[in-house]
C-alpha cells in the first residue's frame, strides 16, 4: 500500500523519542522518561479500509525490545483473523463443539495475508524475511491452523537489545465473529493486524486463537493512521490527534496511544459523536467520547452516567484511570460487537424499551469500562489465566451495580427478546445474580481453575472463568471484610499495573493485605475443582420425661411433673469435598438462638442441647458467607414445615403471570 507523505519520517522521530529505537542501539535499554510501561512492543501502522471489497490493506513498523532473560532467534506473531479462514482452524473446531451451528455464508470468512516482512537495520537497509515465514502449531498441534506465524532471524536478539520489523499485509474483514467484523456499513475492527506474541523468560508465549480465550500482548506506543471513505466517523484506541481529508474522497484519521497493548477501532457514517468530561475532586479528568447509534440517542445520558460512575467507584476503590480519554462504542444491531473491551475503548449494549429499572446499557457498559483496570492496565495472560481479568471484573462490576441501583429487580424479555418485563416481586441479588451463581452450580466441577484457560471445556469455560471467580472473591469479602479485600485489590492494581502478573502474584498480595495466609482457601477455589456443599443430616427436638423425685422406689415411672425439658440434636454434614468454616444456628421456640462455629473439616459433627424450649429450626451458614455452596436447599431444616404456605404463595403468583401472558398472546393472535 502506498505510504502517506511524510508519515514514516515523522513517526520514526516519535518512536525514537519514546525510547524504542532501532536494533542494537542503547535506546532499547529503557523506555522514555515518564513512561508507565516498558513500551517494548511499539507499532506504527498505516491502514486503508475498502468497505466495498471488505478489505484492509496495511503496513506496520514494529519496534521491539527483548525484556526477557534470554536471547531469541525468531519472532512469533498472532494472525487472529485466520481463525475464520476456513472450517479447519482450531477456533472453528472448538466453536462447533458448543451447539448446532448453521452453515456460514461465503462472506463470513476472513483472513490475514502477509505480503512482505522485512528486518530494518540501523543504517536503514532492509533484509527480506518473507520467504522464511512459517505457521506453527503450539497447543494441540492442529497443522491446519494459521493463527500463529513464526519467522527466523539472521541473528539472535539478546536481552536488552531490540530490532525493527516492517510488515505489509491485507486483511479480509469477516461477517461478525468474536466481536469483530462488519454489518452493512458498520465496521468494528479488532485483532486485525499482525501482532507479536510475548517473549517470556521461558520462551515465546504465543498461543493460537481458541474459541473461548482472548488475548495477551506487550505494552508499547501505537501511532496509527486509518484511511476510510470521507464521511465515516472513526473511533479507536488512543487519542484522536489529527484528521486529514485526501484528494480521493477519503479521510485519514490519526490516533496515538501510549502504554497500551492492543489497538481496536470502529467506523461508520451513522454514528452520533458525543463528548463529555468526567471530573472528580481526587481523580484525573477524563474526556469521554460516545459513538452512538442514531436510534439509541435516548441512551446518551445513561451511557455517560454509568461510565462516569464506574470511573469514580473503580478509581476510589482500586486506583485512578490515568489515560485522560476513553471511547465508548454503541454497536450496530446484530453486529455481535457488544460487550467487549480494548485499551481506552470498549463497547456497550443498548436495547429498545429498556426502562430505568433495567440495567441496559448500564450492566454491560460498567463491566467493559471496568476492564480498563483488569485487562488494559493489569495485563494478565488471558489465554492461560482469564479469571484474573474476567472473574475479578465480574466481581467488581456486581459491586458497582449493587451500589448504584437499589432497589433492583429482575427483568426478562419476550417475543424474540424485544419486549422487556420487570418482575417487581423478585429482587436482584448481587451475590447470586451479579456473581452468576445459577450458571456456576451445574458446571462447578467442569475444570480446575488453575488449568490454562485455553484447555477448559469450551461449553463451561465461562462458568469457571467468570462465575466461580466472582463467587469466591465475594466469599473472601464475606470472610475477611470489604475494607481488607478492597485494600488487597488496590495494592494488587498499584503493584502490577502495566505488567503481566500471574496467579501467585495475586495470591501473595491478598495474603499480605489481609494479614493472614489464605493458601488453604486458594488451594480449594483455584487449584481444585472440589465443590462446597454443607447440609443438615439430622435435626430432632424431643420432650424429655422428668422423674418425680417423690415417688417410691421400684414404682412405675411417673409422668413429668417438673418444668418441660427438650433434647435437641443437630447433625450438620459436609457433602462436598471442599472445606470451609460455617456457622450452625439453632433457633428455639422461645426465640433463643444458639450459634456454633464449625470448622467444616469432618464429614459431620453433632450438637446436643438440653433446653426448656423446643427447637424450631436450624440453619447452616445463614449469613451466606460461603457463596460457593452448590445446594442451598439442604442448608436448613424446620420442625414446623411451611411448604404449603410457600407453594400457595408462588402458585397464585404464577397463575396470575400465566393469565397475563395468555391474555397478551390472545391480543396478538
Amino acid at each position: 500500500m502506498p505510504r502517506l507523505p511524510g508519515i514514516a519520517f515523522a513517526l520514526s522521530l516519535a518512536f525514537l523519542a519514546d525510547g524504542a529505537g532501532l536494533a542494537g542501539s542503547q535506546a532499547h535499554d529503557q523506555p522514555a522518561p515518564g513512561a508507565r510501561s516498558p513500551r517494548n512492543a511499539s507499532y506504527e501502522i498505516e491502514a486503508r479500509l475498502d468497505p466495498a471489497a471488505r478489505t484492509i490493506r496495511g503496513r506496520e513498523t514494529i519496534r521491539w525490545r527483548n525484556i526477557s532473560a534470554n536471547a531469541t532467534s525468531e519472532l512469533q506473531f498472532h494472525l487472529y483473523w485466520n481463525a475464520w479462514r476456513d472450517n479447519d482452524s482450531t477456533w472453528m473446531r472448538e466453536w462447533r463443539l458448543g451447539a448446532t451451528r448453521r452453515p456460514l455464508r461465503p462472506d463470513a470468512f476472513s483472513a490475514i495475508d502477509i505480503t512482505s516482512l522485512r528486518l530494518i537495520s540501523d543504517d536503514g537497509s532492509a533484509k527480506n524475511l518473507t520467504s522464511g515465514i512459517r505457521f506453527i502449531a503450539p497447543d494441540e498441534g492442529n497443522a491446519a491452523d494459521r493463527t500463529v506465524m513464526a519467522v527466523s532471524l539472521p541473528s539472535s536478539v539478546e536481552p536488552r537489545s531490540g530490532l525493527t520489523i516492517e510488515v505489509a499485509w491485507t486483511s479480509t474483514v469477516p461477517r461478525p465473529f468474536a466481536r469483530t467484523g462488519f454489518i452493512d456499513n458498520y465496521f468494528f475492527i479488532a485483532q486485525w493486524f499482525p501482532k507479536l506474541g510475548v517473549l517470556e523468560d521461558a520462551g515465546w508465549n504465543t498461543h493460537r486463537f481458541h474459541a473461548h480465550t482472548e488475548f495477551y500482548a506487550d505494552f508499547g506506543v501505537y501511532d496509527v493512521r486509518l484511511t476510510t471513505p470521507r464521511g465515516f466517523v472513526v473511533g479507536a484506541s488512543g487519542l484522536d490527534v489529527e484528521t486529514t481529508d485526501n484528494a480521493d474522497a477519503t479521510t485519514t484519521h490519526r490516533f496515538r496511544g501510549e502504554d497500551i497493548h492492543d489497538f481496536a477501532w470502529t467506523a461508520s457514517p451513522h454514528f452520533l459523536d458525543l463528548r463529555r468530561t468526567f471530573e472528580h475532586p481526587s481523580l484525573p479528568k477524563v474526556e469521554m467520547r460516545l459513538l452512538l447509534q442514531q436510534e439509541h440517542a435516548a441512551f446518551a445520558d445513561r451511557y455517560f452516567t454509568i461510565v462516569g460512575s464506574t470511573l469514580k467507584l473503580y478509581g476510589e476503590w482500586f486506583g485512578a484511570y490515568p489515560y485522560g480519554y476513553l471511547t465508548i462504542v454503541d454497536p450496530a444491531y446484530q453486529s455481535q460487537s457488544d460487550g467487549m473491551e480494548y485499551p481506552t475503548l470498549f463497547t456497550g449494549r443498548a436495547r429498545y424499551l429498556a426502562p430505568r429499572a433495567v440495567q441496559v446499557p448500564e450492566a454491560t457498559t460498567a463491566h467493559e469500562a471496568g476492564h480498563q483496570w483488569w485487562y488494559a492496565m493489569v495485563a494478565t495472560n488471558e489465554f492461560e489465566h482469564a479469571w484474573m481479568d474476567e472473574g475479578i471484573n465480574t466481581y467488581a462490576t456486581a459491586k458497582v451495580i449493587d451500589a448504584l441501583f437499589q432497589p433492583n429487580r429482575v427483568e426478562r424479555r419476550y417475543f424474540g427478546g424485544f419486549l422487556p418485563w420487570v418482575f417487581h416481586d423478585i429482587p436482584v441479588s448481587r451475590t447470586i445474580d451479579g456473581n452468576r451463581l445459577a450458571g456456576y452450580r451445574p458446571a462447578a466441577e467442569a475444570d480446575v481453575p488453575s488449568t490454562p484457560t485455553l484447555q477448559y471445556w469450551p461449553a463451561t469455560a465461562t462458568f469457571i472463568t467468570y462465575n466461580k471467580t466472582a463467587l469466591w472473591l465475594n466469599t473472601l469479602e464475606n470472610l475477611v471484610g470489604w475494607p481488607a479485600l478492597q485494600r488487597a485489590l488496590a495494592s494488587y492494581f498499584e503493584r502490577w499495573k502495566f505488567r503481566h502478573p500471574r496467579p501467585d502474584d495475586f495470591f501473595q498480595v491478598v495474603n499480605e493485605s489481609v494479614g493472614q495466609d489464605m493458601t488453604w482457601f486458594f488451594d480449594q477455589v483455584h487449584r481444585s475443582s472440589n465443590t462446597f456443599d454443607y447440609g443438615v443430616q439430622l435435626f430432632t427436638s424431643t420432650r424429655q420425661v422428668q422423674p418425680n423425685p417423690g415417688r417410691a422406689a421400684g414404682s412405675p415411672p411417673a409422668t413429668t411433673t417438673g418444668p418441660a425439658m427438650y433434647r435437641t440434636v443437630v447433625v450438620p454434614r459436609r457433602l462436598g469435598e471442599a472445606t470451609f468454616p460455617v456457622e450452625v444456628v439453632t433457633t428455639f421456640a422461645n426465640g433463643e438462638r444458639v450459634t456454633e462455629t464449625w470448622n467444616g473439616f469432618d464429614r459431620r459433627t453433632m450438637y446436643v442441647y438440653e433446653r426448656p424450649s423446643a427447637a424450631v429450626s436450624v440453619e447452616i451458614d445463614p449469613r451466606r458467607v460461603l457463596l460457593l455452596d452448590v445446594n442451598y436447599t439442604n442448608n436448613s431444616s424446620t420442625l414446623s414445615p411451611r411448604a404449603s404456605e410457600a407453594s400457595m404463595k408462588w402458585g397464585l403468583k404464577w397463575l396470575v403471570w400465566l393469565q397475563d401472558l395468555m391474555l397478551t398472546y390472545a391480543y396478538f393472535v
